[in-house]
């Protein structure tokens, strides 16, 4: 069986105290052990920013960029050559579709082969102040970096953080979610196997608890935390990285709102929507999670989204005839059930997702479900649901659509639904959100930042943006006057 190993100074290991720990990961889909991991604790945290930092300090890696750009050409074509296997396990280890599976690694390299020209272009300026008096503000590596992932999407949300901290020179620390840590170690085999990188550029340490991660956020050698996740979690790292004053990246939860004007296209809008929202089962921070609709179209536009939800096929990952997999795990799946239980007592509910019988019962399947709501201070508007379930709201006008839409505290991303150009772009405007859409949802390229408002976080990933939560500037004053 596939174990997961610790990636530390170079070498991969199971442990490097007394006693060896393995941890099971799970099939989603079947419920039945499909990995191990080796259980990481505070000790190989310590090893691992060790070596991180003897890399940084002793080795030319921060100082050759054309070095750090060749290397990652070199590890988006490895990813490309084995991205096949990596789906394999991503779909058995998270359970989305395989094509969300290769469309995500597809992304992974997009993201590296954008940063590798990134890593030849780190300018910085230098201007003279007065006569024969020089400032040179030079744009230097950040130091050592942690980048913490959750397990929705292990590859992008690895490459992101990594390419341009890669490139910016810094070295890293990673730790991944123990259910997909084997898509993890398999990812970056392809980048450790290159002999030009120094041993303790790139390491990593797996855990299913906090302890690793709690040292990452304390260690006064970590200088950038990256961290994907829930905005609880963000607001404790920030908590707990307040005595370190560390660089924090945070990109948190969502509740990306779809507003729906009675203008739009609504076979187009609907269809959209759907994808948007059930893509990984709903398991992602940008996916569509409310879709508000101007009252002139509202009927019909929840009539129409209700039969397009409940004809989606819900099934195994690696079945091409699936249109949804999988959360990650049963809990998961429970939740969700419970959620509709009450939306049932509390709500009107226009679609009820079940747990399907059969041979998906074994899994952590459950079927799309749609719920009006009309309070905007109900859980259901308010909280990251997180699964295949769909918020739907009504509007008047203008006005009204946008003070819905900023009326939770995420702020991550938004898309807006008309066939005025005008209008969307006005709309854009008003919405507290990162990211907005015209007539498309969770359209995200390597070259265009992302990034939350409010409790969405702060800092951004992907384009040149990306590179500064990893760089730092030294200004250098030197004259040139006998």
């Amino acid at each position: 069986m596939q174990t997961a190993k610790q990636l530390i100074g170079g070498r991969w290991l199971t442990t490097v105290g007394a006693h060896e720990r393995l941890g099971e990961a799970f099939n989603p889909a079947s419920g039945e052990v499909a990995a191990l991991f080796a259980e990481g604790s505070a000790t190989e945290a310590q090893a691992a920013v060790a070596a991180a930092l003897q890399a940084f300090e002793h080795t030319a890696w921060k100082r050759s960029p054309r070095l750090r750009a060749e290397v990652l050409l070199d590890f988006a074509t490895r990813l490309d050559a084995r991205k096949e296997d990596i789906a394999d396990w991503l779909v058995t280890l998270n359970g989305k579709l395989r094509r969300e599976a290769l469309g995500e690694i597809g992304a992974g390299i997009s993201e590296l082969r954008y940063y590798a020209g990134l890593a030849r272009n780190l300018f910085g300026r230098v201007l003279e102040v007065e006569p024969g008096c020089y400032s040179s503000l030079d744009r230097e590596a950040a130091g050592v970096c942690a980048i913490i992932l959750p397990w929705n999407a292990p590859v992008t949300l690895l490459i992101r953080s990594l390419a341009p901290a890669l490139a910016a020179g810094c070295t890293v620390v990673i730790k991944p979610a123990h259910q997909t840590a084997v898509v993890n170690n398999l990812v970056l085999e392809c980048l450790s196997s290159d002999a030009r990188v120094p041993a303790g550029v790139i390491n990593s340490v797996i855990e299913s608890g906090t302890e690793v991660s709690r040292f990452l956020c304390a260690s006064p050698d970590i200088d950038v935390i990256s961290f994907t996740g829930s905005a609880k979690v963000g607001k404790l790292i920030a908590q707990s990285t307040a005595n370190t004053l560390k660089r924090l990246s945070l990109e948190l939860g969502g509740k990306a709102p779809a507003l729906v004007f009675a203008d739009a296209d609504i076979d187009k809008t609907v269809a959209d929507i759907v994808a948007g929202g059930m893509v990984m089962a709903g398991q992602q921070c940008t996916a569509i999670a409310r879709v508000l609709v101007q009252d002139a179209v509202y009927d019909t536009v929840a009539q129409r989204l209700a039969a397009a939800l409940k004809a989606v096929k819900v099934g195994p990952g690696n079945d091409p005839a699936s249109q949804m997999g999988c959360l990650i795990d049963v809990a998961n799946r429970d939740r969700i059930n419970a959620l509709m239980d009450s939306a049932e007592a509390t709500q009107r509910v226009l679609l009820r997702g079940r747990v399907p019988g059969g041979a998906l019962a074994r899994g952590a399947f459950i079927e799309p479900s749609l719920v009006e709501v009309q309070d905007l201070a109900s859980d259901f508007i308010q909280n990251e649901l997180f699964g295949p379930l769909l918020v739907i709201e009504r509007f008047s006008g203008e006005d009204e659509a946008v003070s819905r839409a900023n009326a939770t505290r995420f702020g991550l991303a938004a898309s807006v639904w008309s066939s005025d150009a005008k209008k969307s772009r006005r709309i854009a405007a008003r919405l507290r959100s990162g990211t907005v859409w015209s007539n498309s949802h969770n359209r995200l390229f390597a070259e265009a930042e992302t990034g939350g408002f409010r409790d969405s976080g702060y800092g951004r990933l992907h384009g040149a943006e990306g590179l500064n939560d990893f760089l730092q500037t030294k200004h250098f004053y030197f004259e040139t006057n006998p």
